[in-house]
């Protein structure tokens, strides 16, 4: 089975907390970054950069339904597939401006994937299919099954306010299957809401790294490379 590590918004804590963490451990995660962020913390992302960690894309402005408050005046509900392809192509080049580097991946902000109202909603998964070689949602129930999954809306399975115990139960209920799990996390420290506990990611990265059982640890685009090109079997 594969795991992949990856963290949303851009995060302060991501930057003070977690390099120095992964460093450590000796493992690269990818960091869905919202590029009106960024300059906040320039240079610790330019240092996640040079540490080797993917930096993916998570729009410009965040934009979910209008029934979260905090999304009201970029509500997806107001959004167009028009308006739509400009966050991702406007954040695609901030990113490169600020950090030299062309996203390959794409995180749903919020795990929603739609435009508009009722009749007229529209699924933007086709604009991040184009765009993008991994599309990764979030609240997913599933890992995902290599053989089958859309790589445009690969499943999300998140992380935070969980203990290792629970993470391990995840995984040893994807290995039978060969799942790929990509875990969501946001705040990296103490266990709390949207916060991934530092002590059962440090767990994590350890077991997951121990030859012995045999996961496969690595980038959301990595990972989301070798199935375009070795997609396997169904079964």
């Amino acid at each position: 089975m594969a795991i992949s590590l990856s963290f949303d918004d851009g995060r302060f804590s991501q930057v003070d907390t977690g390099l120095a963490l992964l460093r450590k451990h000796g493992v690269r995660a990818t960091f869905f970054l919202q590029s009106n962020q960024i300059e906040k913390r320039l240079d610790g992302w330019r240092r996640a950069v040079a540490d080797g960690h993917e930096i993916g894309n998570h729009s410009m402005t965040h934009p979910c339904t209008g029934n979260y408050e905090f999304s009201r005046q970029k509500a997806l509900e107001n959004h167009t597939l028009q308006t739509m392809e400009r966050e991702l192509t406007g954040a695609n080049e901030e990113i490169g401006r600020l950090l030299s580097v062309k996203p390959g991946t794409f995180a749903y902000p919020c795990g929603q994937k739609f435009v508009g109202r009722g009749r007229d909603t529209k699924s933007y998964v086709p604009l991040v299919a184009e765009h993008f070689l991994v599309g990764r949602g979030y609240l997913d129930e599933a890992a995902n099954d290599p053989a089958f999954t859309d790589l445009a809306q690969a499943m999300g399975t998140p992380f935070d306010d969980m203990d290792f115990a629970h993470m391990k139960a995840l995984i040893e209920q994807a290995t039978p299957q060969g799942r790929w799990i990509i875990f969501v996390g946001h705040e990296i420290g103490e266990r709390g809401f949207q916060t991934t506990d530092t002590k059962a990611l440090e767990s994590l990265c350890d077991f997951a790294k121990d030859p012995t059982h045999g996961i496969w640890l690595g980038t959301v685009g990595e990972i989301g490379a070798y199935l375009q090109t070795h997609r396997p079997t169904p079964k």
